[in-house]
């Protein structure tokens, strides 16, 4: 049976070579026809590092690597945009802004 690879968005990059990817979906709700958002949780194995938080990473199927790790990094499809907003309120305070 082949593996399954899948893209998501990484929500999580606190653990060492560890990523917590979301892979969202919509779901028509039965009884009213209403699709509704519905997410997968994946913990995916990084072995470098590289993916940062907001990265959407495409991932593939593998042997389990601990209690929760079945998925492995194949590549970073694009990276995310988050921002610093403490950061940059302290390059503001720093430069005379508001």
């Amino acid at each position: 049976m082949p593996k399954r690879v899948v893209i998501g968005v990484v929500k999580s990059d606190k653990m060492n070579k560890t990523r917590r990817v979301e892979i969202s979906r919509l779901v028509k709700y039965p009884k009213y026809g209403k699709y509704v958002k519905r997410r997968t949780v994946c913990y995916v194995h990084d072995e470098n590092n590289e993916s940062v938080t907001g990265d959407t990473v495409e991932i593939i199927e593998s042997r389990p690597m601990s209690r929760l790790k079945r998925w492995q990094l194949v590549k970073i499809v694009s990276k995310g945009n988050i921002i610093d907003v403490a950061a940059l309120r302290a390059a503001a305070k720093e430069s005379g802004g508001v």
